[in-house]
């Protein structure tokens, strides 16, 4: 090693190591939370094992989502109320991976930055962590990146990865039939998908984020944060009473665009717009930029973040399941002849 030169640093550069190291002892004991059958190693090396055998499979097939957060991300790094986003960031990746009759079984998070800071940075995992814990779902490992110059000051991005597995034969959707029914789970509010147009909708209204909400009891940067609702356990013992033909959530593009992807060619669905009430979030922004139903309808859940399409003559039962586990069911509509949703009534 050459000796006796003090120049340049990484650290002069703007990229703080002894900083990530601080940030992986921090979020240990929230990533310990998370630990379930089936987990061998986590944080700290190269990758983190898991053990298919240890965690009850036999004959299991692998299931992989990856999503973000969007431009949610924004009014996250705008308020610096960051404690929720994670679990948005979780969400929309475990309840992909049900979708397909899987359960989770690990998390990995991407945490990119200019400058890192500690807090804002432990606070953000944690929720990833709480997230996590609430799925069932192990925080296996991450990376942080610290990369000055391509980030504005404050500001960060979000990456999830997840694995969820199943027994050979147990995948989603499989069976789905004319005359099958269409169970609907509330969503609690606009979750992480529509957030440029929230945002548009916003500076229409003029409103700041720290102003009293129109349509909830909090400011409207705290009401516009409110995490994306984690349907996995639920959703999952439905799965496992028997019935359940596939399932559909309802992210970006709506009922509209995601129904119709579980499916098969030849059939559609017709949706009763009158069988539930539009969350006050949804008649705001509907009413401050004059959306059409149709607009709405396609680019936020409107108050629906699940389908469930399920056996007729199941249909009863699995809904009270649905409802002691602490969910809001409604009946949507049913599995039709055709292509695509159709609707009737009205929503707005």
């Amino acid at each position: 090693m050459t000796k006796g030169k003090n120049g340049l640093t990484y650290a002069d550069a703007g990229v703080d190591i002894d900083a990530g190291n601080a940030l992986v002892e921090r979020i240990k004991p929230a990533a310990k939370r998370t630990a379930r059958p089936g987990v061998m190693s986590g944080l700290g090396g190269f990758g983190a094992l898991f053990d298919l055998r240890g965690a009850g499979y036999t004959d299991p097939v692998l299931v992989a989502a990856t999503d973000g957060v969007g431009t949610k991300l924004r009014i996250a790094i705008d308020t610096g109320n960051v404690d929720t986003i994670g679990i948005d960031l979780v969400a929309m990746c475990v309840n992909d991976l049900v979708c397909q009759g899987a359960e989770p079984l690990f998390f990995l998070d991407y945490f990119a930055t200019g400058k890192l800071e500690l807090d804002q940075a432990t606070r953000i995992i944690e929720g990833i962590a709480e997230g996590c814990a609430a799925s069932g779902c192990a925080l296996i490992g991450g990376e942080t990146a610290e990369m000055p110059g391509m980030y504005h000051a404050g500001d960060f991005d979000l990456a999830g990865f997840a694995v969820g597995a199943m027994e050979r034969g147990a995948e989603l959707p499989a069976n789905v039939a004319e005359g099958n029914v269409l169970l609907g789970l509330a969503s609690d509010g606009v979750h992480s998908n529509g957030y440029s147009l929230v945002r548009r909708v916003v500076e229409l209204s003029g409103l700041s984020w720290d102003a009293p909400a129109p349509f909830a009891d909090s400011a409207l940067g705290e009401a516009l944060l409110a995490p994306t609702r984690l349907y996995v356990k639920p959703v999952l013992a439905a799965v496992r009473a028997g019935g359940v033909h596939a399932l559909a959530h309802i992210t970006g593009g709506g009922l509209t665009e995601n129904l119709p992807r579980v499916l098969p060619e030849g059939l559609g669905a017709e949706i009763d717009l009158n069988s539930w009430t539009l969350p006050p979030v949804f008649r705001w922004l509907s009413d401050t930029a004059d959306l059409a139903e149709g607009e709405l309808l396609k680019t936020f859940n409107a108050g629906i973040g699940m389908v469930l399409v399920v056996a007729a003559d199941q249909a009863e039962a699995l809904a009270e399941q649905l409802r002691k586990a602490g969910e809001t069911v409604f009946t949507l509509g049913t599995v039709t002849a055709g292509q695509g949703v159709s609707y009737q009534g009205n929503l707005l």
